[in-house]
């Protein structure tokens, strides 16, 4: 199956090297195809878009498409475009801009009623706005640069015709959101509820980009440490867990603290101060920049090694070879700290184990269902964000079984070129990651063609964790 780029005018065809002559306004005929995607000029509607901007219209492969003519470096919009059957000049351009559209041009709405339920998408160039209008002084140069954007922007467009085709789906499960996270975004949404806004949050709740812009939409107040909060105020501790001198800091400043400390990183936190209590060595497996594991540490600093790899395990020392145990942070890929594990234990055969493992119930359990999708799909997309260390450890353990595999943030993450020759695809999130930024992928693929979608699941998660005391008592 293959997509067909079209151009409304021979010169808009120019611009975009390989599309076919579509015809102008109500001459307008559409060509066999699987997918059409119309481009060229139009007239700017909207103050926000300027000439040379790029507006998407937006059907459901939209995201993508924009997301592939952003990374080409050129200013996209993604919304409504006004069909009209003739030019549309000053107050009538106030008038459509009040309905919503952000430019106005001739022939997308026909063309995409006669596409029926096949794959479609429209990429207009702005050439002239309201202060800027089709006569005015500067069109030939506006109407010039808006042709150059469109060839600039002709490989994104060819990648959109190069994805059409139908694709079968493949769901992770379980997928997405943890009891700890959900406990986590509960707790800030209490917060809010009961003490009222502004609620500060030390650093990201968890680490969701999506997640953190709704709390801050809602009156959240993210911040790096707890000097930068108010004396007196409400703060709320991430996910990710604190060392002590964090809570020694917000006492002082007599804040009122919640701790969204996830309970499974409260028990590696335990088990530190146990061993450290103990006169022992903590080898703690995991990195050293990331926010548990620097929580961690500072419970017993003098005490904790931090252990990032198979080498750093081969050479790590301790005082008391006989005195030495270790810890995990809870969002490793299991097989490579297992591994680590391994070779502390032949090193140090006194080495005392946690009595349960450290790497969370869910961080194993999307481990081991992204790797059933990924020995049968061509494709696998892990929904995360870029600091989340869930999600970049599911990419691993994907691409460790020789599959493609990309983190995505959102489904305007995804690169078309992915897509030209995957028609099996796995889908997952880690578990900081909202399951809706899921079913948006989903919709985005079915933009392309036909989607088929099947759920693979490994098992299902029905822990639950308590708000913390406070919170709890006012729910």
């Amino acid at each position: 199956m293959t997509g067909v780029i079209g151009a409304p005018l021979a010169v808009e065809r120019w611009a975009v090297p390989g599309a076919v002559r579509l015809g102008m306004g109500r001459r307008t005929r559409l060509p066999a195809g699987d997918g059409f995607l119309v481009a060229g000029v139009a007239g700017g509607l909207d103050p926000s878009v300027r000439p040379g901007d790029v507006v998407v219209a937006p059907d459901p492969s939209a995201p993508m498409l924009a997301g592939a003519l952003r990374r080409l470096g050129l200013t996209v919009h993604v919304g409504p475009i006004h069909t009209s059957d003739h030019l549309v000049t000053g107050a009538q351009r106030a008038t459509l801009a009040a309905t919503g559209a952000l430019a106005v041009e001739m022939e997308t709405e026909r063309l995409r009623s006669r596409a029926g339920d096949r794959p479609f998408a429209a990429v207009r160039v702005i050439t002239d706005t309201e202060g800027a209008g089709l006569w005015s002084p500067g069109t030939l140069r506006r109407g010039v640069r808006a042709l150059k954007t469109l060839r600039h922007a002709a490989p994104a467009l060819r990648q959109w015709a190069e994805a059409i085709g139908p694709r079968e789906v493949v769901l992770a499960a379980p997928r997405s959101f943890c009891a700890g996270v959900e406990r986590a975004v509960e707790v800030v949404e209490r917060a809010l509820q009961t003490r009222g806004a502004p609620v500060y949050v030390r650093r990201q709740i968890v680490h969701n980009a999506h997640v953190v812009r709704r709390l801050s939409d809602l009156g959240a107040v993210f911040v790096e440490e707890v000097e930068d909060v108010p004396a007196g105020s409400t703060v709320v501790l991430a996910a990710h867990g604190v060392a002590p001198a964090v809570r020694a800091a917000a006492q002082e400043r007599e804040l009122d603290v919640i701790d969204a400390t996830c309970p499974l990183v409260a028990k590696v936190h335990t088990e530190v101060k146990r061993y450290a209590g103990r006169g022992e060595t903590v080898f703690l497996i995991g990195h050293g920049d990331h926010e548990e594991v620097v929580g961690t540490v500072g419970e017993a600093p003098a005490r904790v090694v931090v252990v990032e790899d198979v080498a750093a395990a081969a050479w790590v020392t301790a005082p008391d070879p006989g005195r030495v145990a270790y810890a995990m942070q809870t969002t490793l890929a299991v097989d490579e700290a297992e591994e680590i594990a391994g070779v502390l234990r032949s090193r140090f055969p006194a080495l005392h184990a946690p009595r349960r493992e450290d790497i969370c119930y869910a961080t194993t359990n999307r481990q081991q269902a992204v790797r059933v999708i990924a020995a049968e799909t061509d494709l696998v997309l892990v929904v995360g964000s870029a600091n989340s260390s869930n999600s970049l450890r599911l990419v691993e353990v994907a691409s460790r079984l020789g599959v493609a595999a990309h983190l995505i943030e959102d489904v305007g993450d995804i690169d078309l070129g992915w897509l030209a020759s995957a028609r099996k695809v796995g889908i997952t999130a880690g578990a900081s990651a909202p399951p809706h930024l899921v079913d948006d992928v989903v919709a985005g693929l079915a933009g392309l063609g036909p989607v088929s979608v099947r759920e693979s699941s490994v098992g299902a998660e029905n822990i639950q964790f308590t708000l913390p005391t406070g919170l709890k008592e006012m729910s």
